[in-house]
């Protein structure tokens, strides 16, 4: 009976995720009822003890990162650093590999701390461009923005400064750049399988006679909704002589600045910090001691991204400045609700972490799974599916078995960087799953519904969880980190 209520509550949350509801209501609420089922004298103070302090601890960690990655996104777009990187690329690839240049368009942007939900709005009117003129299926635009987006670049490659990378950094101890050779190996196991598979949708759309429209224009209705969006993009992406080649370099500067910036802090901070921050030492008992290796990471990423957006606004501030206040007041809104739908999702795996039904699901895997790396892998990717959401489902999990997986992994020899890496990509696994809030967003964003385009975006994520079992073998066989 309490393992039926923990899944009827993880039940009801990804039903109602599925129908649009905003899981910053509905997260506690279903957390609630399962402890209402459970006990009903628990309910107030799981949610003021449990759920509450879960909440607010994220987000007062994690919450800088959101609002700076969503402001740096915003003025990349409104500088028109996104169009320069786009016209570059399609320069560089060949207007006629439009998956291949939209898929390094959206990873670029997500590699250089670009939020995910951000990367959909600035990427799509160049992917309609792009795919129009190529005559490709538009159904197929929202699978090539995920694994360009989704994937690789959220989770595996080390140093990418995106949330479910930074997360780890706490528990484990590491930095965003923890197993640079497994996060590199895992990261173009899904890039070549992935652009292998999108391929051969291409080819065989070809092959059937099915173009941009559909196979007769019956589809036109629905492009003229989505008509706006690609005029907004550049008259023709393939011209790119009006833009000088300094500048088209230029533009690559403040997204590099940002990996480069980010690994300088990480190896700096702890020499400004050599004893961490002890605040009774400057009369300020009550604010405690920072614990220099669970901030470390976090810092890094925002100094890093910091310097990003001031580098961006040198590029093109007088293109900014047209609709500064407008835009960086959407950058801000999108940063809370980000913000607060993980961290009801975290206060939601705080509380059912907590209740006895948690304990046998958790005894469950870790008696099928003893490596804690398989026992990592299984747990982050199943829970991360459960809520939909990538940063949700590890928090759940290492909120709830951090602490075992630390010491389970010092008992087998394991390198945190190794359970750091294997945590991040299992996180980015089956979380895409059609009620994931990128997902939804990503589908709205192109025009298209569940029916026409989840069969792609379901591959990238099969793909995505097959690789971190890919990655957790190769360490098992080779030890390389």
């Amino acid at each position: 009976m309490e393992l039926i209520i923990i899944l009827l509550a993880l039940g009801l949350l990804m039903f109602v995720a599925y129908r649009g509801f905003s899981v910053i209501l509905f997260a506690p609420i279903c957390a609630l009822f399962a402890v209402l089922l459970t006990d009903p004298g628990h309910v107030l103070p799981f949610f003021s003890n449990i759920f509450m302090e879960k909440m607010v601890g994220f987000i007062k960690t994690y919450f800088p990162v959101f609002l700076l990655g969503a402001i740096f996104g915003k003025v990349v777009e409104m500088s028109g650093l996104a169009s320069s990187i786009a016209k570059t690329i399609v320069k560089v690839v060949g207007a006629k590999r439009s998956m291949l240049a939209i898929v390094l368009l959206c990873a670029i942007l997500t590699y250089s701390g670009v939020s995910l939900f951000v990367v959909a709005f600035a990427a799509f009117p160049f992917a309609a461009k792009l795919f129009q003129e190529a005559n490709i299926p538009k159904r197929l635009i929202p699978g090539t923005m995920a694994l360009g987006s989704l994937s690789f670049t959220m989770d595996a490659l080390p140093g990418t400064p995106q949330i479910q990378n930074v997360i780890p950094t706490t528990f484990f101890k590491t930095d965003i750049y923890a197993a640079p050779t497994l996060g590199i190996i895992g990261a173009l196991f899904v890039f070549i399988i992935g652009m292998i598979y999108l391929e051969s949708r291409r080819r065989k759309a070809h092959k059937a006679g099915e173009g941009y429209f559909g196979f007769d224009g019956a589809e036109k209705e629905m492009a003229a909704a989505t008509a706006e969006k690609i005029q907004t993009a550049p008259e023709s992406l393939t011209n790119t002589e009006n833009e000088s080649a300094l500048r088209q370099i230029l533009a690559f500067v403040p997204l590099i600045l940002v990996g480069v910036m980010n690994k300088f802090f990480t190896m700096s901070i702890p020499k400004w910090y050599p004893n961490g921050f002890d605040f009774s030492k400057i009369g300020l008992e009550a604010f405690g001691k920072v614990d220099l290796a669970a901030v470390v990471g976090v810092w890094s990423v925002e100094l890093a991204l910091v310097i990003g957006i001031l580098t961006t606004l040198a590029f093109n501030f007088k293109a900014v400045k047209i609709d500064f206040k407008t835009g960086i007041n959407a950058s801000i809104g999108g940063a809370l609700l980000a913000a607060m739908n993980t961290g009801s999702e975290y206060g939601f795996g705080g509380i059912i972490s907590s209740l006895p039904g948690f304990g046998i699901v958790r005894d469950g895997i870790s008696h099928t799974f003893t490596n804690p790396l398989m026992n990592g892998a299984v747990t982050t990717n199943v829970l991360a599916g459960v809520t939909g959401s990538a940063s949700g489902g590890m928090g759940i999990a290492l909120s709830a078995m951090g602490d075992k997986y630390v010491q389970a992994a010092l008992d087998h020899g394991i390198p945190m960087e190794v359970m750091h890496r294997i945590v991040a990509m299992a996180s980015g696994g089956m979380d895409s799953l059609p009620h994931n809030g990128a997902v939804i967003t990503l589908l709205a964003v192109c025009g298209l519904t569940h029916k026409q385009s989840y069969r792609d975006i379901f591959a990238v994520t099969v793909i995505k969880t097959i690789a971190v079992f890919f990655i957790i073998g190769l360490y098992s066989l080779t030890g390389i980190i």
